[in-house]
């Protein structure tokens, strides 16, 4: 069926036909060949040309021009819609019975029947049962398309072949160039079947990764449930025992209040007789009565020594307990909190490290590095004398192979060579800064750069820019501004390095995967302004 954006373009305006050549007058209005010939023999003779529609008046016969672009979409509607419609045999008139066959040399179609005297008569080319044949035929020379033309990509007549704008061009017959491209078809069906696979694969895949996370998911959901009802069970537990303590600090102060009011009680009813008997002896006359009575001792009254609540006691029992807790709560959580502390034997001569190696910062940034052949003594040169019992305390004296010499860099003393393992890290002032882990065995001069070296994995900071390197391997990273505070995950057995940012939630930053195959050390680059720190 015709659409309906060309159905007002391809109409003849007195008949409804859609599929004749069409004559566009000045004024608008279109006609067919038979309309426009039937309007037009009755002025002959009369020198004008009205339009059937308008009237208006032309000089010049109009003559219709066949709209091919827009012809060819009502045919090849008209032919789908025949195509989808069952076919029937040309020759059975009487009562309609089914073609098996169509001969696109006698545009007939044809039932068992009648094909086999077909067969007998001529060696015509048949088909599957279609009443369109204009889509099997040149639509220039109306003869049967035998060829295609690669180079065009199109069906053609043998006139096509011999004359017009394909003459000259390699072409096929239409059987050979059907079975090239099905065999181009089925060998383009193979390959994306294979990528349709492959992409089945991958749907299962990440089908099965889901599961498996919302597995993991509902897993650590139910661990953490245990934990916190955990943790308020012991909460509960430290905090009846806190109270106890209170309790008994407040019972043991209220017995020796009580006991002191018992004994101020006593002494008040004493001095109260003895206040008695002194108005007594005040109101008698009888000087020899007065004058002879014992003498009353004048009794100082004692300051009660009043006992109070122990609050260090309190806060220590605290103290306590949350430790206990939180000891207990670490264990269960299956890594271990390293204390790292920080080499010096390997940091930059320009590093300093605070007392307990928990903090480092560069001294100079303006001075040179030192040259450290300068730092390297001499074999040749006299050794200094020492005396026998002078002892050398040859450990005091940082071995300059394992200093780095050419980066402000810094090693950690501990290794970790097995097990999982947590530290966190403060930065300040730095505008460029190396956070990771190398191998102990990594170059301390010029290829000992955590960036580009393959014994280290770090996450970077230069210009705000966050990348995670390995072996001069950059990937970006995104980040909240500012960063200040960092978290290290090592799971050495798992092959796994993980960074958070420690801010509000925690954000993860990056994954390194890999194996390792030395032990592991804390690693850090410093810029000139910078420092970093080592939380307990």
């Amino acid at each position: 069926m015709a659409s309906a954006a060309h159905g007002e373009e391809l109409s003849c305006s007195t008949c409804p036909d859609l599929s004749m050549k069409l004559a566009t007058l000045r004024c608008g209005h279109r006609f067919c060949r038979d309309c426009l010939v039937t309007a037009l023999d009755t002025q002959e003779g009369s020198g004008v040309y009205p339009c059937p529609g308008c009237r208006e008046e032309y000089v010049e016969c109009p003559v219709p021009v066949k709209k091919i672009k827009l012809s060819n979409t009502v045919e090849d509607s008209r032919s789908m819609e025949q195509e989808n419609s069952e076919v029937f045999c040309t020759y059975c008139v009487h009562f309609r019975v089914a073609a098996i066959k169509t001969c696109l040399h006698c545009e007939t179609s044809m039932c068992d029947k009648h094909l086999t005297a077909h067969n007998k008569a001529v060696d015509h080319v048949l088909v599957e049962p279609t009443s369109s044949f204009r889509r099997k035929k040149c639509s220039i020379h109306e003869k049967l398309l035998e060829y295609y033309c690669p180079e065009d990509a199109i069906c053609l007549c043998v006139s096509c072949c011999l004359v017009g704008k394909h003459k000259g061009h390699e072409v096929e017959l239409i059987k050979e160039a059907l079975e090239k491209k099905k065999e181009r078809l089925r060998n383009i069906c193979e390959k994306v079947t294979a990528v349709r696979g492959a992409i089945e694969g991958q749907i299962q895949n990440l089908q099965d990764h889901k599961g498996k996370a919302q597995e993991k998911a509902n897993n650590e959901k139910k661990r953490v449930t245990v934990l916190y009802e955990d943790i308020r069970r012991q909460l509960e537990v430290q905090e009846q025992r806190v109270l106890s303590e209170i309790s008994r600090q407040e019972e043991k102060v209220s017995l020796a209040v009580s006991e002191l009011i018992q004994q101020l009680e006593t002494q008040k009813d004493t001095l109260s007789r003895k206040i008695r008997h002194i108005e007594e002896m005040c109101n008698i006359t009888d000087p020899i009565t007065v004058l002879q009575e014992p003498g009353i001792v004048d009794q100082a009254m004692e300051e009660p020594k009043i006992c109070d609540l122990d609050d260090f006691l309190i806060s220590l029992t605290l103290h306590r307990s949350l430790t206990d807790l939180i000891t207990n709560i670490k264990a269960k959580n299956e890594f271990h909190v390293a204390n790292v502390l920080l080499d010096e034997k390997t940091a930059h001569e320009s590093l300093v490290l605070s007392a307990d190696l928990k903090m480092a910062s560069v001294s100079d940034p303006e001075e040179d590095p030192p040259d450290p052949e300068e730092d390297t003594p001499d074999p040749e040169e006299d050794t200094p004398y020492l005396e026998e019992d002078t002892p050398y305390l040859e450990e005091d004296t940082p071995d300059p192979e394992e200093r780095f010499y050419e980066y402000w860099q810094v090693m950690s003393i501990e290794s970790f060579s097995s097990g999982r393992h947590y530290w966190e890290v403060e930065i300040g002032g730095n505008e460029v800064w190396d956070i990771g882990v190398c191998y102990p065995t990594i170059d301390r001069g010029p290829d000992g750069d955590f960036r580009k070296n393959n014994k280290s994995w770090c996450i970077a900071l230069s210009d705000d820019e966050l990348a995670a390197v390995h072996n001069s391997d950059f990937e970006s990273l995104n980040h909240e501004s500012p960063l200040q505070k960092v978290g290290v995950y090592l799971d050495y057995e798992g092959g796994r390095l993980s960074f958070y940012q420690l801010s509000d939630p925690i954000r993860h930053l990056h994954t390194f995967t890999t194996t390792f195959t030395e032990p592991l050390h804390a690693a850090f680059y410093l810029d000139e302004n910078g420092w970093v720190k080592l939380l307990s």
